[in-house]
């Protein structure tokens, strides 16, 4: 018996989610709800030992009127838990030379996809709505049933001022400005 690759169900629609979960436009990109911030404090290691929370939580949700999130970095460690949905995510690692990853989260473990990202300290990244699944979205009521939606797990907890967006000249001495690489990702970095 050959294992089951079609795992394309959407259960929850976006709206629903957008109205039950009390989402709102992250600056990122997408939709978000803060869950949880811990009350306890612990120096970060990242953030020149500054007192953040244990850790935080939020929802983010990428629906086919927010496909995509923007480049940034989050100087915490980050763990993405899929809950329903697909999206890939670009990582940049910076070095000499900087590590370009692409993993999708999705239901498909058979092809490879995973219920669970880490994204370590100090690495960029960004999440969109792949092009199979947005060319399948053709009509309003189709729109409400594909997207991605996870939990982000901040630790230490997030911090505005431990996050940062790239700029396109921030991408072109990563990459290289004639990279093809970077001419790829620069319609995601923010404005």
């Amino acid at each position: 018996m050959s294992p089951r690759t079609d795992y394309s169900s959407y259960a929850i629609p976006n709206s629903e989610l957008v109205k039950t979960l009390k989402l709102n436009k992250h600056p990122e990109g997408g939709y978000f709800a803060e869950t949880d911030r811990q009350v306890d404090q612990v120096p970060s290691p990242f953030a020149g030992q500054a007192l953040r929370p244990l850790a935080t939580s939020i929802y983010y949700l990428l629906t086919p009127d927010e496909p995509n999130g923007v480049i940034h970095m989050n100087k915490s460690a980050t763990m993405h838990v899929l809950h329903q949905g697909r999206a890939e995510y670009t990582l940049v690692t910076p070095g000499s030379p900087p590590k370009v990853e692409r993993k999708v989260m999705g239901p498909n473990i058979h092809a490879g996809e995973v219920l669970q990202l880490l994204v370590p300290t100090g690495v960029w990244k960004m999440s969109r709505l792949l092009e199979e699944d947005l060319a399948s979205t053709s009509t309003e009521s189709s729109n409400d049933h594909w997207g991605c939606l996870i939990t982000e797990v901040v630790f230490p907890g997030f911090a505005w001022e431990d996050h940062a967006f790239l700029t396109k000249e921030g991408l072109e001495e990563l990459l290289g400005a004639d990279s093809s690489q970077a001419k790829e990702l620069s319609k995601y970095v923010k404005a």
